[in-house]
């Protein structure tokens, strides 16, 4: 019998090297190489190929204009933001991963649409909780009247670990979409390491991969991620599977949003938006409206920023506070905003506008939890930290949106049309937008009226006098 050999392999990339290294030379990162046990006798058969009813098939290699380029059957889960986000609807053959930090929601979201879906078999697997548990949250989110009572045989329940025995329990059960709660849980008796591995994770996501290939049944990984952010385990992962969904948002907020970071199937710049609740998540079909709050008319530091998130506009309520610095060096404390973005902001008025706020501490809050990463709430930003300051309200009904550059110019953003649509339906009369985004806009033909500006303190005349 041969001996075994060891190798390193980075956690974050997937570089494998002979010997331990400390910054990895494909990904830059470092202390990231993790010691696996590569055995000399190849296994027999895989996981997969246990499942397969055909191992010795061959592929031979098709003419370009031969292949039917028809578009790929979808199955409706009956959620308009996740049918959003995945495109249309979940692929047949396809493997989706969702990630998201501990309690955010990820097993409620997947256990919710099962429960909606009683006209497809399906087959949820739980590598971390009991049939007791997964039993207790069905009916806590049975009680949502948008889910409504269901047969007792929508789903089929299996609490099991082993990648054999579930493609064992599969080839019996034939479902539609297989969900494996979560990927970190499952081990392969082929691999000698534990559970959540960097060699477990790979070896069984690729078994599961060939599954749904060659089965063309759908399945949905749930994965867990790190403290840096994002999916543990090896980055082949995210690779490996057809579609990577983001399920993010504040624990103490109710607010979640559902990110596609990458998906073969259709576009990444769609998000879903939910409200959590205690019978489970409701869809947020106009955000907007929820994330205004409608009594601050009179308030000083709030103002209406178009925002859009992918390629999905929602207008947003931006709050800012500023007051005499307490202690001798001035706080800057930011929630949902990029702090140093801030900063940048905050020099741009003192030496473009001359607003002194060196000894003023500036506390900013983007409503509802929310984190936007959208440039364009720059001049929504300022305005209302210039109107903290004065302690003097906007004028109501004013909405705007424009990137601020160090110059103190005004500069174009993306999208202006869905912005100004937003705030028009939501009854807004003004909107402040940069000059330069005029070009081809008719603004007779809007109910909204329309004020171009060029400048910081072109806007701060117009919304301050």
């Amino acid at each position: 019998m041969a001996k075994d050999k060891t190798a390193y392999v980075c956690s974050n990339c997937g570089y494998d090297s002979p010997k331990w290294l400390g910054k990895c030379p494909s990904c830059g990162q470092w202390n990231t190489f993790q010691e696996i046990v590569i055995h000399k006798e190849a296994p027999a058969k895989s996981a997969s190929q246990a499942f397969s009813n055909d191992t010795s098939r061959s592929v031979k290699p098709v003419r370009l204009h031969d292949i039917d380029a028809t578009a790929e059957p979808r199955i409706d889960m009956h959620d308009a933001e996740l049918n959003r986000v995945l495109g249309g609807g979940l692929v047949k053959g396809s493997l989706v991963l969702i990630g998201g930090e501990p309690g955010i929601g990820k097993s409620t979201l997947v256990m919710q649409t099962v429960l909606q879906m009683p006209e497809k078999r399906i087959l949820y697997v739980s590598g971390e909780e009991s049939q007791r548990q997964l039993k207790l949250r069905a009916d806590r989110i049975r009680n949502n009247s948008s889910v409504g009572a269901q047969s007792e045989n929508d789903c089929l329940i299996l609490c099991e670990t082993s990648l054999e025995q579930i493609f064992k329990h599969i080839k019996e059960v034939t479902p539609d979409i297989v969900i494996i709660d979560s990927i970190q849980t499952i081990y392969t008796e082929l691999v000698d390491s534990s559970p959540g591995s960097i060699t477990q994770v790979r070896e069984c996501a690729a078994s599961i991969l060939r599954f749904a290939k060659e089965s063309h049944t759908a399945v949905i990984l749930i994965g867990h991620i790190n403290k840096e952010g994002t999916i543990a385990g090896p980055k082949i992962l995210e690779h490996i599977v057809d579609t990577v969904l983001q399920f993010e948002g504040d624990q103490h907020y109710m607010y979640r949003i559902l990110r596609s970071i990458k998906n073969r199937f259709g576009s990444t710049d769609e998000l879903g938006i939910y409200e959590m609740r205690q019978d489970g998540l409701r869809q947020v079909s106009n955000p907007s409206e929820l994330l205004l709050n409608q009594d601050h008319e009179g308030m000083s530091g709030i103002a209406i920023a178009g925002a859009i998130e992918g390629i999905r506009p929602f207008l947003i309520e931006v709050q800012a506070l500023v007051s005499s610095a307490v202690y001798g060096y001035p706080q800057r404390s930011a929630t949902g905003f990029d702090l140093r973005r801030m900063n940048m902001l905050l020099a741009v008025l003192e030496k473009r506008v001359g607003f002194k706020l060196a000894q003023k501490d500036v506390f900013l809050n983007i409503a509802g939890g929310l984190r936007v990463n959208d440039t364009a709430i720059d001049l929504p930003v300022i305005s209302a930290i210039l109107s903290s300051n004065m302690d003097a309200a906007l004028e109501p009904g004013v909405c705007m949106a424009g990137e601020v550059g160090l110059s103190g110019e005004i500069r174009p953003v993306s999208r202006i049309m869905q912005r100004i649509s937003e705030a028009q339906k939501l009854g807004f009369k003004r909107f402040l937008l940069p000059k330069n985004n005029m070009q081809g806009i008719n603004a007779k033909q809007l109910d909204i009226e329309l004020v171009p500006v060029r400048k910081v303190e072109e806007a701060f005349r117009i919304l301050f006098g």
